[in-house]
């Protein structure tokens, strides 16, 4: 076998390992929600409770963020505007992983055009849950009508990335 021969071989294998696990990451994102989700309720900051269970049947973007994360806030304008946008086909929900005086306050000056449900602590919890292993924010869950997990991102989104989600609904 000829240094060449080896080359090419361990070549063509990665590519199809590559291919593989390309694909891994694509069908595991179409994965159901865990069996409680659709029962949680949530605070909301203007009073009120936000139920999952309302959400049904249409696709949701389902944003975890807090009044202390940086990229969290800058992202939020692009959503705003997402929901604006996007409005009879996908809508927007925010989970703050935060304490409940904070987002208020930070919702007086900056109110958003769709809901915010306060998760607090457990957020975490139900970020992790959803695919979010590290933990971090601001995470992000497409949710199909079908009541599937299509897509997730960990940090802040783009406009590319909105532009991708609202073609997938």
């Amino acid at each position: 076998m000829t240094r060449r021969t080896l080359v090419l071989g361990i070549g063509a294998a990665a590519g199809v390992l590559g291919t593989g696990v390309g694909l891994w990451q694509f069908s595991a994102s179409e994965k159901p929600l865990p069996l409680d989700f659709w029962t949680l309720r949530f605070e909301r900051p203007e009073g009120g409770e936000l139920l999952m269970s309302a959400l049904t049947g249409r696709p949701t973007l389902l944003n975890f963020w807090a009044t202390w994360c940086a990229p969290c806030i800058k992202e939020l304008p692009l959503l705003d505007r997402f929901q604006r946008d996007q409005a009879g086909r996908w809508q927007v929900v925010g989970l703050a992983v935060d304490s409940p005086t904070p987002v208020r306050e930070f919702l007086l000056r900056r109110p958003l055009g769709f809901p915010v449900g306060l998760a607090g602590l457990n957020g975490v919890d139900l970020a992790r849950s959803l695919g979010n292993e590290a933990g971090g924010l601001p995470f992000s869950v497409l949710i199909d009508a079908a009541g599937r997990v299509r897509e997730r991102k960990l940090g802040a989104l783009s406009d590319q990335d909105l532009a991708h989600w609202a073609a997938l609904g």
